[in-house]
């Protein structure tokens, strides 16, 4: 995540079958992974194997395929379903972006029916109870052409369609979750992130971000309310967007205090209350969050990603996938160290026509250190003049795995 003009950053870590869902829980914990279409423009059937392969190798069960109205994007969702016929244990559902398609008339639902009706016998659909799962990117203001959202709906996802199990990512205050007879249940997008405790305890439509460590507070109330409707958790690794006019979308939200393992950890604490969880992202590189390669067609403008690698932290989510399907931690059978953090000082000053992101003072100019060690012994960390050193059975945050964090020394470098 780059907040300010390049630095060089100086630090050394030294080490002594198919997705069929039943009405039972216990058959679910399924993971999936957002992947966005409108990114994947050059995307090949090659592109998403490999894609598929990885993530598939990672434990992630499926891809949820963010769908944009772009003209060429139904050409990419069929390369997608093309490619996961080769796997037999990968399954895909539309996520339908509704920041992207209009919804307002009654045709404005046509092209999500006809891409439920062309998908919903893919042998690599996700099906729950008998019914292809889809979802959404928002879309709580839609109404189709009806007089309520809900009603809009139900038209446009329940009736003279394949039948479809719908876990819509509507932002929606939890209170009015009784209200919508046209869900089978939610996804949380936001709760990803940490949430204020005012948005947490009050009828709110918007998130509102917090300078707080992530709680499931946002989850629960969301979960009380729905009843035996199923419920999706999100999870990612931290958000940074950085555009000017006409976006204006310049901020970030709160990923200190190893925000991605503290999200894990209460899934896995908490997996008999969800049936799923949906990582945020595979790929959506405008808002630094992607996990898997750098590959595609990023937004223009999106420079601050290029030359960042990602996918260390699929090896270290693989360790809390096992154990939110599982209900236990797996054995750690190779030392690994993960380290990360931003490369620049957060109050950096630069000749940025954007400016500075907005709840810049929420990031700590420190390097996020998680190990998965097998073994006693003592992990040395050393970021220019700081050293830190931390025996392995202390603070430990599941079988194997400890934490610890250090001061980042910068050296101020020629800007580029």
């Amino acid at each position: 995540m780059t907040l300010a003009t390049p630095l060089a950053l100086f630090c050394q870590v030294f080490l002594f079958a198919a997705l069929y869902v039943s009405s039972s829980y216990a058959q679910e914990h399924l993971v999936f992974a957002h992947h966005v279409v409108g990114f994947t423009f050059n995307y090949t059937v090659d592109d998403w194997t490999n894609d598929i392969q990885l993530a598939q190798s990672k434990g992630i069960d499926g891809f949820a395929l963010n769908a944009g109205h772009e003209t060429w994007q139904p050409g990419q969702i069929s390369n997608a379903y093309t490619a996961a016929l080769n796997f037999t244990d990968f399954k895909l559902f539309l996520s339908f972006d509704m920041s992207s398609f209009p919804c307002q008339n009654v045709s404005d639902g046509d092209p999500l029916r006809q891409m439920i009706n062309g998908y919903a016998q893919h042998p690599n659909q996700v099906q729950v109870d008998g019914k292809m799962l889809i979802s959404t990117f928002v879309g709580d203001n839609c109404t189709f052409g009806a007089q309520s959202v809900d009603q809009g709906w139900l038209n446009t996802v329940k009736s003279n369609v394949s039948a479809t199990y719908f876990i819509p990512n509507f932002n929606a205050p939890p209170e009015t979750m009784g209200t919508f007879t046209s869900i089978d249940g939610i996804f949380n997008w936001n709760a990803a992130w940490p949430e204020s405790a005012s948005s947490a305890a009050t009828d709110v439509t918007l998130f509102s971000a917090t300078n707080t460590n992530i709680t499931f507070d946002p989850d629960q109330r969301y979960i009380d309310r729905l009843g035996e409707r199923r419920y999706m958790a999100g999870v990612s690794p931290w958000f940074f967007t950085h555009y000017g006019p006409p976006l204006n979308k310049n901020w970030i939200y709160r990923a200190d205090e190893w925000l991605l393992i503290q999200r894990w950890q209460m899934l896995v604490e908490n997996r008999d209350k969800i049936a799923f969880a949906q990582i945020i992202s595979w790929n959506d590189y405008s808002e630094s969050h992607y996990v898997g390669p750098y590959e595609g067609t990023p937004p223009d403008g999106t420079n601050w990603v290029q030359g960042f690698d990602h996918t260390p932290w699929l090896d270290l989510m693989q360790y809390y996938i096992t154990a939110y399907k599982t209900g236990s931690y797996p054995d750690v059978t190779d030392d690994r160290i993960f380290l990360w953090g931003r490369l620049y000082p957060a109050n950096m000053t630069l000749d940025d026509p954007i400016g500075i992101p907005d709840n810049w003072q929420w990031a700590s100019d420190k390097a996020w250190g998680v190990a998965l060690l097998g073994q006693p012994g003592t992990l040395h960390l050393t970021c220019g003049t700081d050293t830190t050193s931390i025996p392995v059975n202390e603070e430990r945050q599941g079988d194997g795995l400890h934490t610890s964090r250090l001061q980042l020394q910068h050296k101020p470098a020629t800007p580029i």
